[in-house]
């Protein structure tokens, strides 16, 4: 029997939502151990000057704690 938990993070990029996401995933890949999967629960940008300069996602990352 496995037992996973679940860690929220936010990431994000000056190009797009699916760049933000590739960089949360590999930080977290990088730091956390057996991570099983993830999904994104918002998704925002930031204005400046009248355009987008950044896109920001806050995803739930689960990872399998060790037995």
């Amino acid at each position: 029997m496995s037992v996973a938990k679940v860690t929220e993070i936010i990431a994000s990029s000056n190009k797009s939502f699916e760049d933000a996401i590739n960089k949360g995933i590999k930080r977290a890949t990088e730091t956390l151990k057996n991570v099983s999967g993830a999904w994104v629960e918002s998704q925002k940008v930031v204005i400046k000057n009248d355009q987008v300069s950044e896109y920001r996602v806050a995803m739930k990352v689960t990872f399998v704690l060790k037995d």
